[in-house]
């Protein structure tokens, strides 16, 4: 077996339940890796610990890890595994906050270190000037300062914080929220949704042919376990909680069916990157300002900043196995959440 370190986002949660399912139903054992999940967290930049040598693939947003190749991370591409963006801007429903435009003079909350790009995005598109039309206001990895009514405007995943506020009881009528107690805008909707999750890899390892062939085999089986969840997100999201997520059940079984939306259907085959829509989010990138008035990406991004290869591959090899590589009838299923998420 040969043993490989995958560096997530974040913390254990179906976000990454393919790459989970990919071990746990032996599709990583079958290539003949023996995959290790390395947890993510606020002080870890998965692009970095791989470009470092710290892994050797790791999962991020991309313009997260354009915006290090700039900084000299010699990373690439090899899977895109969304292929939409799932990132929302929340309010509540009586704020009068609908649009970004809204936005000017309000309280938004910011997750910052690249995660907050595509609410970047949104305010440039609407012409405000971060430093002195909004109030950006730290925002922690849950939505307790939007509840709490300490800001006007939260940033959300569909998968994860969304879900939080739907989890969370009504102080006046003791019943949880529903969608029609918020206001949401969506970033994909607004034209400024960009690629996430996507596997990388070394650029300069991979111009050796060992860990080329080690790409290959870790691309073919993750895509694999991709597969295998779309199919399986009742399985696939007790896999995870079966692996310490913090967050409970049926919030894992929300964020399953969620981000099996953004993953399917891939029409060109899960994982490859559509250059239409690499090309829409470049430009996105390179005119979106930060606070400091300077853009995510200075320039367009080098050839080796991606390729198709590895996914091309996988996707078939997994078709002559009788696998469905596009998903083009995926449906997703019907979630009911619990309070907490338990």
């Amino acid at each position: 077996m040969h043993e490989v370190k995958l560096q997530l986002q974040w913390v254990v949660q179906s976000q990454f339940a393919g790459y989970y399912a990919a071990k746990e139903k032996g599709f990583y054992a079958d290539q003949g890796l023996d995959v290790t999940m390395r947890e993510g967290g606020a002080d870890i930049v998965p692009q970095m610990v791989l470009a470092q040598g710290g892994a050797d693939f790791a999962i991020s947003w991309v313009p997260k890890a354009l915006a290090s190749r700039e900084q000299g991370a010699m990373i690439t591409n090899v899977a895109q595994v969304f292929q939409k963006s799932g990132t929302l801007q929340v309010s509540w429903a009586d704020s009068g906050i609908k649009t970004p435009a809204d936005f000017k003079d309000k309280k938004i909350g910011s997750w910052g270190l690249g995660n907050d790009f595509e609410e970047d995005a949104e305010l440039t598109k609407a012409g405000l000037d971060l430093a002195t039309d909004v109030d950006l206001v730290p925002q922690q990895s849950d939505m307790s300062a939007l509840l709490n009514r300490e800001i006007d405007v939260a940033e959300a995943m569909t998968y994860n914080e969304y879900a939080q506020l739907l989890e969370a009881k009504n102080p006046e009528t003791n019943e949880l929220y529903t969608a029609e107690d918020f206001n949401i805008i969506n970033d994909t909707e607004e034209g400024v949704g960009m690629y996430q999750d996507a596997i990388w890899a070394s650029q300069e390892r991979l111009t050796d042919p060992e860990y080329q062939a080690l790409t290959q085999k870790f691309v073919t089986a993750s895509l694999a376990g991709w597969i295998y969840c779309r199919d399986n997100p009742q399985e696939c999201a007790e896999i995870i909680t079966e692996n310490g997520a913090k967050l409970g059940a049926s919030h894992q079984l929300w964020m399953m069916n969620e981000v099996n939306k953004l993953i399917w259907p891939s029409p060109a085959g899960v994982g490859i990157i559509v250059p239409e829509l690499w090309a829409q989010m470049v430009s996105v990138a390179a005119r979106t300002k930060n606070v400091e008035g300077s853009t995510i990406i200075a320039a367009e991004p080098a050839a080796e900043s991606y390729t198709n290869t590895y996914a091309e591959a996988a996707n078939a090899e997994l078709t002559a196995a009788g696998l469905d590589t596009t998903g083009e009838s995926f449906a997703p299923i019907t979630v009911t959440l619990n309070e907490g998420g338990d």
